[in-house]
């Protein structure tokens, strides 16, 4: 697959729970540790970011709990599906991470995955801070509105 095939279909996996559940703040792009499958899988969109975290261990970021499916070719050699995972991050942005995230009521969450135009796996992880239950009922009363307002405009 030449790299024309790459940017025509570039994958990009969401977590469509994380803005809900959280108020996100600081946001980074990382690239991630990944075995020959875990890309060949990825590439053809086969992967989940339900119910994952990162956290910093002695300098490193790992990403928690992210479901990569098998991939259907691959023979013995083929990835555990929910493995932890490196994230690359250059260590001044490690440091700002690992500040953070010593305050209580912080996380980090992984928000979107993707391939980038050079064939590469890059996942956007953000500082995020859990909401409670009003103020998710406020948010999703200001969506509401502001679908309601492009709706009107429309018409």
């Amino acid at each position: 697959m030449g790299k024309k095939d790459i940017k025509s279909k570039t994958t990009n996996i969401k977590n469509r729970r994380a803005s809900f559940d959280y108020a996100l703040s600081d946001t980074y792009t990382c690239g991630i540790v990944l075995t020959g499958t875990e890309i060949k899988s990825l590439r053809q969109g086969k992967a989940s970011l339900v119910d994952t975290f990162c956290y910093v261990n002695n300098g490193e970021v790992w990403v928690k709990n992210m479901y990569i499916a098998h991939y259907e070719q691959g023979s013995y050699n083929n990835h555990v599906e929910r493995r932890e995972r490196k994230l690359l991050l250059n260590r001044r942005e490690i440091r700002k991470i690992q500040s953070a995230v010593k305050a209580p009521g912080f996380s980090i969450v992984p928000t979107l995955l993707y391939i980038n135009e050079d064939g590469r796996a890059k996942l956007d992880i953000a500082i995020a801070r859990g909401k409670k239950e009003y103020d998710k009922r406020a948010s999703e009363k200001e969506n509401e509105l502001k679908r309601m307002t492009r709706e009107a405009k429309y018409k």
